[in-house]
């Protein structure tokens, strides 16, 4: 009879992943359930769409109920309770975190046998403390102004930063890398960005004010990021699974990198399904 033991770690990893893909599957839900729905204001908002639809409303059904719903910009009616979706995020993140520090931190995936552990590890701590600052500094900034360039500095941005991370830690580290980068990226905009732009156009609306709508384009322009930086994210999670065609490759940046295009691209055609 084989012995049984309990293995700390191996329930630690388990509870965490189940956790992070949940918690994940029902962030990213909600992020692309919004996305659909303004693609159909916007769709409703077309002078042809006033014949048909004069209310703008979006009438859904699911699960036996039928939903009827408004889009305020500057809302005009303020109900007893405001619905946030922010702990999504933020369990995600966290229980990612959990995982990258029990799998490659604690668990000696961060390098292979030819290299050392300390310059992986701080490589890999920077990267995650240093993308915020940089990525934040780069869309409040001029050169954002036009998206296009914007997007372009980011990729190759995000590009070097790939080349780095493959060239200085195991391949699988250094995609979990890149998408714990992307992630926290994405976990910022939510909390740093986009939930305070909607509390202060709140509070204005409760003191009798006019919110400032700019708060709100700049709010959205962040959460549009978010649903492109999905999708490699969600293609990062589960590459591990498939290190021949992936990270275990000897152009594994060039993949990845490729990849994160295809994930744009992808992201692209979602948003406007």
């Amino acid at each position: 009879m084989e012995e049984s033991y309990f293995n700390l770690s191996e329930w630690l990893n388990i509870a965490a992943r189940w956790i992070h893909v949940f918690a994940g599957i029902m962030w990213v839900g909600a992020t692309y359930f919004f996305t659909w729905l303004d693609g159909r204001f916007s769709e409703l908002s077309a002078p042809s769409a006033n014949e048909k639809n004069p209310d703008h409303h979006v009438w859904m059904v699911h699960s036996g109920g039928f939903y009827l719903v408004d889009k305020q910009k500057k809302p005009t009616l303020m109900p007893s309770k405001l619905h946030w979706f922010k702990w999504e995020a933020m369990i995600t993140w966290l229980s990612g975190v959990a995982l990258l520090i029990i799998v490659y931190y604690m668990g000696g995936l961060m390098v292979d046998e030819n290299m050392n552990e300390t310059t992986p590890m701080v490589a890999g701590v920077a990267t995650l403390l240093l993308a915020w600052p940089v990525y934040d500094f780069l869309w409040k900034s001029r050169l954002a102004q036009n998206q296009t360039i914007g997007v372009v500095i980011s990729y190759l941005v995000l590009v070097g930063v790939i080349y780095m991370l493959t060239h200085l830690m195991d391949g699988r580290a250094a995609y979990m890398h890149v998408g714990a980068m992307m992630g926290t990226l994405m976990l910022l905009n939510v909390w740093m960005r986009i939930l305070p732009a909607q509390r202060k156009m709140v509070a204005a609306l409760n003191e009798g004010k006019e919110p400032d709508l700019m708060l709100g384009e700049r709010a959205k322009m962040r959460s549009k990021h978010n649903t492109f930086m999905a999708v490699p994210v969600v293609f990062i999670m589960i590459s591990n699974h498939y290190p021949v065609t992936s990270y275990g490759d000897e152009w594994n940046w060039v993949i990845l990198s490729v990849l994160i295009l295809v994930g744009w691209g992808a992201a692209k055609i979602i948003r406007r399904a």
